[in-house]
């Protein structure tokens, strides 16, 4: 009965938690507290730390609550109800998605769609920039530690684009600018 009850609980978790992570911390507090697995403050305590542990939120808590009630088998049972609708849904859209791939009409919209993204994405970055060499909140003062480091991952982009003549991964890119950020702003 313990294995249902996990299964289902969490099955309704993954069903109808939509906003991302945070909006099924409601959805599993609700679960978690009817069924008394859990008290209020060590679900809060469990919250953060699933917060910190790499995976979705949703994922670590369905684990840790189904190992905590019934063991190994809880853990994969309450995991299994949580991700169960996200993989349905996915597959379903993969199914559909095949069969219209190669559409005119699909491939036409996908087309047009192409410098929307890249707008979409262009200005993200251009606010991350903006956001994070700004520092007052009425954005007048210069934070010239970000600006430094901005300007130095744009002169390495440029440099390594004329003389490798290709473009630089995105993982070197992270992990230039994350030893950057630790000799700037750790030091």
């Amino acid at each position: 009965m313990t294995y249902l009850n996990l299964f289902f609980a969490f099955l309704k978790v993954g069903c109808f938690a939509f906003g991302g992570a945070y909006g099924a911390i409601p959805l599993i507090r609700d679960a978690v507290l009817s069924h008394g697995w859990l008290e209020e403050e060590k679900l809060t305590y469990l919250i953060a730390v699933s917060e910190s542990t790499p995976g979705p939120i949703m994922v670590n808590l369905a684990t840790y609550i189904g190992s905590a009630q019934a063991g190994f088998w809880g853990a994969i049972v309450a995991t299994s109800g949580v991700v169960l609708p996200s993989f349905c849904i996915i597959l379903i859209i993969m199914v559909m998605l095949k069969k219209i791939l190669y559409n005119q009409y699909f491939q036409t919209i996908l087309t047009g769609l192409k410098p929307c993204i890249i707008g979409i994405i262009l200005a993200t970055g251009v606010q991350l920039i903006i956001n994070n060499c700004l520092i007052a909140a009425d954005n007048k003062i210069i934070a010239p530690k970000a600006v430094a480091i901005t300007v130095f991952l744009f002169v390495i982009l440029v440099i390594y684009r004329k003389r490798m003549k290709k473009r630089l991964s995105p993982i070197s890119l992270i992990m230039i600018s994350a030893a950057a950020g630790i000799v700037v702003y750790g030091v």
